[in-house]
């Protein structure tokens, strides 16, 4: 042991560094010495066995020397000395990726955090498109055959509630006339769902046409244009344009949901465009697989679903029928019946559809196989109870089968209904048994039945099993076809109801209106435009309409009539050429390129959007004296509004470019700019609202955007009647109008809006009890022709030269429509109010009493005659149907206490274990409402919205005296005070309104001021 490498206490130490670093300084030398002789020999060595190598051939010597030059060079450049500065450790740039590359070194980021160094590759694609057009079951020509032929053309409307089934249902529609290859019975398709965050979110947010040639139960081909509508309430506009160019509705109704409030204002909406109606009861599986329903009880709740519709039509038609005018509104809808065969059931997840009718062919299809084997039978065959026509009559109703005796009869005495006996229970057992059976058991059970599956298929999952086996059994959807055939209006008797309903100038004498009523294609062009689709890759919009009568053909040259053109005015017109022309197929996913197309189809159209804002009228150049189709006419008003900006101010161009693009894509979106230069987009809803923005950040403008919170449009309106005459001097002292206001009579209003102006007189005498003088005394409607607002003429003509008032009366309309237009209050629409002109003198010379000094004046005194008739606020209230469990019902009723919400119905699901309950709710207090709902119900309830009517709010709004203190919720008495306030704020307007300005005589304003009523508001 060496002592050295210890210390005194045995501790050890180690030799000295000084020794151990030189003798490994030393051994490091030597062996790398030894290692680069060692290197030598080896290359000495490799060197000597090449030479070895070469000289066995005869031209080895030339390699030999070529091998030695690499060796040599090698060896020299693996030995040189080469500088520090001089040595690269990496390949240049250039070797790399090739000239022009220049390598940057940075010390610190130049972009921000939120943008990547290297941005991955963002897919700019927002529409679903079939790359793969699969081959449909007809030819292109025998469609273009079919398109020339109107009365075998159905234009459809497929409309329902959200999630009763509806893009299922076209799927079984695409399925049947396109040969898909590779079907996946696992998966739901929904090909009508063309847009990216439809298929996120799981639900229909567009109107999608699709052109197919189906079948009916005789082999006859028939054309049909579908269109699938969103189910929720926020995008009816989407149903309303497409039934502007349908002339029947399939509605959709969920078996087990029921008739719901939309679906409720779907089939009020059909019956007023004079729609017949197909009604599917959807979903039949859920009577088996969740409710479980006896037989009995699921009879009763589909003749429930049934009663509803009914009840609805029934009442709705009386209506229309009382408001009619030469027929006009005469409805040809019949009784919603499973045996007038406008009744369906389906099972859209599970793809199939059946009638009473498809049903009782099976049974004649049943016994007459067995008619074949057994001939005993055959006599019984020939009864006429088998008959599929009459044997469909004894399927509904309180009909009731004795098996004993083989018959039917109307008495009870404890036997099945026929409907229970032949529809349900084989519906429910064929259910049953696929779910429950075996293999060895199912097999012989479908072989009776006719259905044969392959062994692979029967080891399938439930679910594509019963698909597969519903299928096979119902087959075909020429039960479908039969129903629509039967009871839809085809495209010919289609467009004459169009041209009477929709058309401006309907009730003129003249031959237009016959002529584009007759749907001939060898008339002149007339097309209705309803819709605007995007074309991503250009950039530009396609136009779908109806063809009313003539033909298009691409490339030719059209007349675009807008909204705004008038016979009188003819400055919306503009000459443009058609681009292509295609029809949609596969719900969108692929159009058909066309020469050509004739009227009664339905047609999409480039190269004509850039002067069409939302609908037009395409004409033939020289279609002369034709006029425009009427502006859609919604059932929904747009309620909702939300500020804007872009995050980038620089990016202002690209944000006012989307909006332009969100205006003709959303029917019911409306923009504009504030005084105080805000941008302001209005809505239906809160899911509207956010649809619209999503389409303007990732679509439209490409842009990031800041929005406000939402708030909700206001009106004024007037609860009193003018406590002072108001009088107004023209500028030129040389003309005074005297006027006052008061409320309109209640339930005027939605005679109004209806449009049914020729009825108004009539309405007023024989319902609201005016005089008849009264009663022809209406100058005009405000602040548009189906406005509210109404203005009359009250003088006296001992008083008033009429004659002098009847040349300034244009003027005074205008006047009137402006200031109803923008109310003094906030600058809100004003509505249901009446404005009576009670006197009125003017100058003799027509320049001292022209519209610049008759227009603002009328103005004036409306404002005026406004101010002193106890103005108030109006807001919109959303009507909220809610679907919950029992238990959950108080948690409802907390959370409506806080939102100013009551319930106004409250009833149970027949036939569930659920509630129904009806709510009104302010639109201003309906954000956050169903968030907040189903966070009290632990996601139990489920609730839909939609505007219903206008109501006053609580509260004098030009009471000063009330006190508004920040960040604190205010009293019910105060909201209109507080809504007033805030929305002239935001204007930027000033808080108070001043009566004393819109006053002209220093007289008035002292007899208001003396007035103990109006003192407050000066």
């Amino acid at each position: 042991m060496d002592e050295d490498l210890y210390d005194e206490f045995g501790n050890y130490i180690g030799p000295d560094i000084n020794d151990s670093s030189d003798e490994d300084k030393r051994q490091d030398g030597e062996r790398s010495d030894e290692e680069e002789d060692g290197k030598q020999d080896d290359w000495m060595r490799d060197i000597k066995d090449l030479k070895n190598q070469a000289n066995l051939s005869e031209n080895g010597s030339q390699m030999q020397d070529e091998q030695e030059d690499r060796d040599e060079q090698y060896f020299k450049q693996g030995y040189q000395i080469v500088l520090h500065e001089d040595k690269r450790y990496y390949p240049e740039a250039e070797k790399i990726y090739g000239k022009g590359v220049e390598t940057l070194v940075m010390d610190e980021d130049a972009q921000p955090l939120t943008q990547p160094i290297i941005e991955p590759p963002r897919d700019k694609s927002f529409y679903l498109y079939e790359k793969d057009i699969p081959e449909t079951t007809y030819s292109l020509e025998y469609m273009s055959g079919l398109s020339t032929k109107p009365q075998l053309i159905r234009n459809v409307c497929i409309a329902g509630h959200l999630h009763h089934g509806k893009t299922l249902l076209c799927d079984i529609l695409l399925q049947q006339t396109h040969h898909m290859k590779n079907w996946n019975l696992n998966r739901e398709y929904k090909w009508t769902d063309t847009r990216k965050d439809e298929v996120d979110r799981k639900m229909s947010i567009k109107g999608v046409p699709m052109t197919l040639i189906l079948n009916d139960s005789r082999e006859k081909s028939y054309l049909f244009n579908f269109m699938d509508t969103p189910g929720h309430p926020n995008f009816s506009d989407e149903v309303t344009a497409a039934n502007r160019i349908c002339d029947g509705m399939l509605l959709v109704v969920d078996v087990i949901e029921g008739v719901t409030l939309f679906t409720e204002r779907l089939i009020k909406e059909a019956l007023r465009s004079q729609m017949d109606i197909v009604v599917v009861i959807n979903k039949m599986d859920r009577l088996v697989l969740e409710l479980r329903l006896p037989l009995n009880d699921a009879y009763h709740k589909i003749k429930h679903t049934l009663d509803e519709i009914n009840f609805i039509v029934q009442t709705f038609q009386l209506k229309l029928n009382k408001q009619s005018t030469q027929g006009r509104f005469q409805s040809s809808q019949k009784q919603i019946s499973p045996v007038n065969n406008n009744v369906l059931f389906a099972s859209t997840l599970f793809g199939c559809i059946f009638s009473l009718k498809s049903f009782s062919q099976k049974y004649q299809e049943m016994y007459q196989k067995e008619s074949n084997q057994y001939q005993r039978h055959s006599q019984k065959i020939q009864n006429s109870e088998l008959d599929p026509s009459k044997f469909t009559k004894f399927l509904w109703g309180d009909i009731f089968y004795n098996e004993e005796s083989r018959k039917f009869q109307r008495k009870s005495e404890g036997l099945p209904r026929s409907f229970v006996h032949f529809i349900l229970e084989p519906f429910y057992k064929l259910v049953s048994h696929t779910l429950s059976n075996e293999k060895a058991e199912l097999m012989p059970i479908l072989k009776k039945l006719g259905i044969f599956l392959n062994k692979k298929d029967y080891l399938l999952d439930i679910k594509p099993l019963l698909k597969l086996v519903l299928t096979k059994f119902f087959g075909q959807v020429d039960c479908l076809v039969d129903s629509m055939v039967e009871h839809l209006k085809n495209s010919q008797e289609g467009t004459a109801l169009k041209v009477q309903n929709f058309y401006r100038n309907s009730n003129d004498d003249g031959d237009i209106v016959q002529r584009i009523s007759k749907c001939d294609p060898k008339e002149k062009l007339l097309i209705n435009i309803v819709k605007l689709y995007y074309n991503e890759s250009q950039g530009n919009f396609h136009c779908l309409g109806r063809i009313i009568s003539g033909t298009i053909k691409r490339g030719m040259e059209l007349k675009i009539l807008g909204e705004q053109y008038t016979l009188e005015d003819e400055e919306d017109m503009v000459h443009k050429n058609a681009g292509k022309i295609w029809i949609m197929q596969a719900g969108g996913r692929y159009k058909i390129d066309l020469d050509m197309m004739t009227c009664g189809n339905w047609v999409l159209i480039e190269g004509i959007d850039q002067s069409i804002t939302k609908t037009a009228t395409i004409a033939d150049p020289d279609f002369d004296g034709i006029d425009i189709f009427k502006p859609l006419d919604f059932q929904s008003e747009s309620v909702v509004k939300v500020a804007l900006e872009p995050l980038n101010p620089s990016e202002l161009p690209k944000m006012l470019e989307g909006l332009r693009k969100i205006s003709k894509t959303y029917p019911l979106a409306k923009t504009h700019v504030e005084e105080s230069g805000e941008h302001i987009v209005i809505g239906t809803g809160e899911l509207y609202m956010d649809s619209i923005f999503h389409d303007l950040r990732k679509q439209y403008a490409e842009i990031e955007i800041k929005v406000s919170e939402p708030f909700t449009s206001f009106c004024e309106t007037v609860i009193d009647t003018s406590s002072v005459q108001c009088i107004s001097e023209t500028p030129n002292k040389k003309n005074i109008l005297k006027m006052s206001a008061e409320p309109l009579d209640k339930g005027l209003s939605q005679y109004i809006e209806a449009g049914l102006f020729e009825l108004i007189p009539d309405l007023l005498v024989n319902e609201f009890q005016w005089d008849e003088l009264n009663a022809q005394s209406i100058w005009a409607f405000g602040p548009h022709r189906k406005g509210t607002n109404i203005l009359m003429d009250y003088t006296i003509s001992s008083e008033t030269d009429k004659q002098r008032l009847g040349q300034v009366r244009d003027f005074i309309v205008q006047g009137f429509q402006w200031a109803t237009k923008e109310g003094p209050l906030c600058e809100e629409p004003i509505k249901n109010s009446k404005f009576k002109i009670l006197d009125g003198r003017f100058a003799n010379e027509p320049i001292y009493r022209g519209g610049a000094q008759v227009i603002p004046t009328t103005r004036r005194a409306c404002y005026s005659s406004f101010l002193l008739a106890s103005p108030r606020v109006m807001e919109p209230i959303f009507v909220a149907e809610v679907t919950c469990p029992h238990d959950c019902i108080e948690a409802i009723y907390n959370v409506l206490l806080r939102r100013r919400a009551h319930v106004v119905h409250e009833e149970p699901k027949p036939g569930s274990p659920l509630y129904v309950l009806k709510i009104e709710i302010p639109g201003i207090e309906s954000f956050g409402f169903e968030t907040d709902l189903r966070t009290h119900t632990v996601g139990q309830a489920f609730v839909l919205s939609q505007f219903s009517h206008w109501a006053v709010v609580p509260g004098d709004p030009l009471d000063k005296t009330i006190q508004l203190r920040p960040l604190e919720p205010s009293p019910v008495p105060s909201l209109a005070r507080e809504f007033m306030v805030k929305t002239r704020r935001r204007k930027g307007l000033l808080e108070d309104v001043s009566i004393a300005k819109f006053f002209d005589s220093a007289m008035m304003i002292e007899q208001a001021k003396n007035d103990p009523q109006l003192q407050a508001y000066f």
